[in-house]
């Protein structure tokens, strides 16, 4: 059974950083295009940082420049780098791998960002 599995959120105060994880055992995992998405209280999920088997990136236009997507193929992991966090970035964060119309979600991961 495929598990993708989130760690590394938590409470932050403004401008800080963290750096989230998700380990997902499916086949193949260079195959797989990662994205992370977030959602927060009353909102709808929304795509934060996207990343192509090839490794291409798209991002948000709020997170671009704070916020690095990246993966290691060898240890099946997708990271999120998220630096000087602001308070709107306070949401779940969730993976997800899509490959050939399979798609596959984590858990989710808390972020606070508050003084």
């Amino acid at each position: 059974q495929v598990q993708l599995v989130e760690s590394g959120g938590g409470l932050v105060q403004p401008g800080g950083s963290l750096r989230l994880s998700c380990v997902a055992s499916v086949r193949i995992f260079s195959s797989y295009a990662l994205g992370w998405y977030r959602q927060a209280p009353g909102k709808q999920r929304e795509l934060v940082a996207f990343i192509t088997s090839g490794d291409m990136t798209t991002y948000q236009d709020s997170v671009k420049g704070r916020f690095t997507i990246s993966r290691d193929n060898d240890g099946n992991t997708m990271y999120l780098q998220m630096n000087n966090l602001k308070p709107e970035d306070t949401a779940v964060y969730y993976c997800n791998a899509y490959f050939s119309g399979l798609s596959y979600w984590g858990q989710g991961t808390q972020v606070t960002v508050s003084s």
